[in-house]
């Protein structure tokens, strides 16, 4: 029987804690649900506070300064945070794709330095990188070793491309404006295909786990990486995976044993981080954002806006504000919604009052462009 388009949505918000905020330790937290997107420092403790039950955003803070919670360039060619003990096997998934997004940029390539070079030199980066150094020191080291300065357009593919964490400061959300560069604890095998191999089948077997079930065009999305290679993945696996149909009797993979909730299974509302990996994760995102209001929601310059889940689905935006949430529904919803997301609010409100009681303010622009709305309200501080 094949699963209609409300069980697989289903499915997503039930391998990702969001159909009941699950009593996880912050680093099971994020395995479970695989990587976070990081590129916004406070994201990935939204993300996390909408999945983990008594979320404590200290929790966080101290697995990031301890190193059992890392951040990165990752899937997608963006900053993720993963546990540490899977930095390794994601990255050497992901070096085919970083190396050609980043080593064969333009930008670089205008260097001048060779393929051979730029090993040598991220290998000596990250030793360098212990103890961590700030950005500006790290670039004008590699330019000495070079014997010749680094440009910025260079410098930022290197420092993309290079297996490195991102160091936590004492900022709001451990990370501030300048960046400070760590060594990895174990470098990952960077030049050894079979490693490279031997990762993305891990990587997609934790993707199916924590998104599926999903189809080869899903993993590719997820990851960045060439269908080619992911089919090749996944006929590797072979009985490691499963196909079930999806709705319209489309082929789909997943790992056996994994839930698969009814469709009409109850979704409770839930104010979601920018960028959060849910909306990203596939290349059909009609899973989780209605067509008509992907525009809104994914902006033409890549931001992803902050976004009302409702009945498992994006309902409109929310923003941070004087007094509280302003939650935008792009349709009218029935007062028992608006009563849960307005629980949600006070708890996110909460949350934010110790941190950034105005977060993603830089992002108000979005809104004084105009978005569509059935209903605005100010949650917390009355109505809008």
């Amino acid at each position: 029987m094949a699963l209609s388009a409300r069980a697989l949505n289903r499915s997503t918000l039930a391998r990702q804690s969001l159909l009941e905020r699950q009593p996880l330790d912050v680093v099971d937290a994020v395995r479970r649900i695989v990587a976070l997107q990081a590129q916004q420092h406070a994201s990935p403790y939204l993300a996390l506070w909408n999945r983990v039950d008594g979320f404590d955003p200290a929790a966080l803070d101290t697995a990031l300064a301890e190193r059992r919670l890392v951040k990165s360039t990752l899937m997608r060619v963006t900053l993720h945070m993963v546990a540490a003990t899977d930095f390794g096997v994601f990255r050497e998934a992901m070096e085919p794709t970083l190396r050609a997004a980043r080593l064969g940029d333009a930008r670089f390539r205008a260097s001048g330095i060779t393929p051979d070079e730029a090993q040598a030199l991220v290998a000596a980066l990250l030793e360098y990188a212990d103890p961590p150094r700030a950005d500006a020191e790290a670039r004008a080291w590699a330019g000495e070793r070079l014997g010749v300065p680094l440009d910025p357009a260079a410098w930022r593919m290197l420092r993309q491309y290079a297996p490195w964490w991102h160091a936590p400061t004492a900022d709001t959300w451990s990370y501030g404006p300048r960046h400070t560069w760590a060594g990895p604890g174990g470098p990952p095998r960077l030049t050894d295909p079979a490693a490279h191999d031997a990762g993305l089948r891990t990587l997609l077997l934790r993707y199916l786990a924590g998104f599926g079930p999903a189809s080869v065009a899903d993993m590719a999305r997820f990851t960045m990486t060439g269908r080619t290679r992911v089919r090749a993945a996944v006929r590797a696996l072979g009985p490691e995976l499963e196909e079930v149909a999806g709705p319209e009797g489309v082929a789909l993979l997943d790992v056996p044993g994994a839930p698969r909730p009814e469709g009409e299974t109850p979704a409770p509302p839930r104010l979601m981080a920018m960028w959060d990996s849910v909306l990203l994760a596939y290349d059909d995102r009609g899973r989780m954002i209605p067509p008509e209001y992907r525009g809104q929601v994914i902006r033409v310059n890549g931001d992803v806006l902050p976004t009302l889940l409702v009945d498992g689905r994006v309902a409109g935006v929310w923003r941070a504000v004087e007094g509280g949430i302003e939650a935008t529904a792009f349709h009218r919803l029935p007062e028992p919604v608006w009563e849960g997301l307005a629980a949600e609010a006070a708890s996110l409100t909460a949350l934010l009052a110790g941190r950034d009681p105005l977060v993603y303010r830089r992002y108000d622009h979005w809104w004084a462009r105009g978005l569509p709305a059935a209903q605005i309200r100010l949650l917390g501080g009355g109505e809008g």
